[in-house]
């Protein structure tokens, strides 16, 4: 199984949680894409930047024989934790009742992800936020 995983380089938050699945990506089952780098465009037409900006993208292969799925918001950040073994909990916002409150809650984050970090970093974007 790999999942890739399409991310906001210039969102503060957004690096720093990509960061944290970085450090326990010890089977290497998550692969990271910066949706600002320059050849993005070229290496993955078929994801829009403006779309991937507005909601997570992620890619991912259950198997090697099998197509990759397009999957959306919370539904890649809880597969990516899942696959490291690491926020069990986060299964929970995929309850169907709490899963429907979980997404409009990510919505808004997402829209809104340059505000909510300036409050949680004093930055609102990053010009150079790498991920190694």
């Amino acid at each position: 199984m790999k999942l890739i995983l399409f991310y906001d380089s210039s969102c503060p938050l957004c690096v720093t949680e990509i960061r944290q699945l970085q450090t326990h990506n010890n089977h290497q089952q998550l692969l990271f894409e910066d949706i600002l780098a320059p050849d993005f465009n070229q290496r993955f037409p078929y994801i829009k930047v403006t779309d991937a900006s507005t909601i997570l993208h992620g890619l991912y292969f259950p198997d090697p024989q099998q197509s990759p799925q397009l999957l959306l918001g919370l539904d890649v950040t809880c597969l990516a934790w899942k696959s490291i073994g690491k926020k069990k909990w986060l299964a929970l916002l995929r309850w169907p009742i709490i899963g429907f409150f979980a997404d409009k809650c990510y919505l808004f984050f997402a829209r809104n992800r340059y505000r909510i970090s300036y409050l949680f970093t004093g930055k609102s974007r990053c010009k150079n936020c790498k991920i190694d």
